[in-house]
């Protein structure tokens, strides 16, 4: 397994990424994830990762944006393609080895053949520029083994979300049906009611069940966290709420090789 990473949530309160960046790096953190959703952000997501690097920090990977990914299923959903194609491209140039991205949204009601045809074309596309891609478990249930049983792509697999399975699957997976696919992880917390993105241990999630399937699958990578400071941590500051992050990720990371659920 390799070491912790930690997302550069432009959702903090508060902060912009610049502020958000320089915390995370002075907390412990060495590895990060940004968000290229292509947004109107106060610091745009090539000036991100241009500071992250500037201090040192590894920004590897990236969550792409899922803004009107109810078109990838649709007779609309063209324009994706080539949207996430120029992503990859920039992406690429960037030194970004792996990919996060949604399948669905709340708006979608079916996979089918027509989405699978263009996320195959994504996936080919990543796999020429060697960059993995991770879907993620995301709103229903169904869309991640359906991309996954019908794009035989070595670069493809999943991105195992921890709020997600608990708030939207409660805590209901087949981690068997992908064994040796999970690629990354976003560890984040919840009270079963709402996607919160809390800090690990902060909600009502089962951690060593978690931590314990994803050791039984197989699962090789950063141990991840998409935590966001919010309101829920106002007794906090920020520099303290990613102190506090990078302990909880190393206490994640000690489960993981210790196997104490044992």
């Amino acid at each position: 397994m390799k070491d912790v990473m930690v997302v550069v949530s432009n959702a903090n309160i508060n902060n912009n990424p610049y502020e958000t960046i320089k915390v995370i790096k002075e907390s412990g953190f060495q590895n990060v994830f940004i968000q290229w959703y292509n947004r109107d952000f106060i610091v745009t997501q090539e000036q991100q990762l241009e500071y992250l690097k500037e201090l040192g920090l590894n920004g590897s990977y990236a969550h792409l944006t899922y803004d009107g990914i109810t078109d990838l299923w649709n007779e609309k959903g063209d324009y994706l393609v080539d949207l996430y194609k120029r992503d990859l491209d920039k992406c690429f140039q960037n030194g970004i080895s792996l990919v996060m991205m949604h399948l669905t949204s709340k708006k979608t009601l079916n996979y089918n053949e027509l989405g699978l045809k263009r996320l195959q074309e994504i996936a080919d596309y990543a796999a020429n520029l060697n960059i993995k891609i991770a879907f993620e478990n995301v709103h229903y249930e169904g869309f991640l083994e359906y991309v996954l049983d019908n794009i035989k792509n070595p670069n493809v697999g999943i991105c195992f979300d921890s709020g997600h399975y608990h708030y939207y699957f409660h805590d209901k997976f087949n981690f068997n049906h992908f064994k040796d696919r999970i690629l990354a992880v976003h560890l984040h917390d919840n009270h079963g009611l709402a996607d919160e993105h809390l800090l690990p241990f902060d909600g009502t999630i089962n951690w060593e069940e978690v931590i314990k399937n994803l050791k039984e699958n197989n699962y090789q990578g950063y141990l991840i966290l998409e935590i966001v400071y919010s309101k829920y941590y106002a007794n906090l500051n920020i520099q303290d709420f990613y102190k506090e992050g990078y302990k909880r990720a190393k206490k994640l990371q000690k489960m993981f090789e210790e196997e104490i659920w044992k």
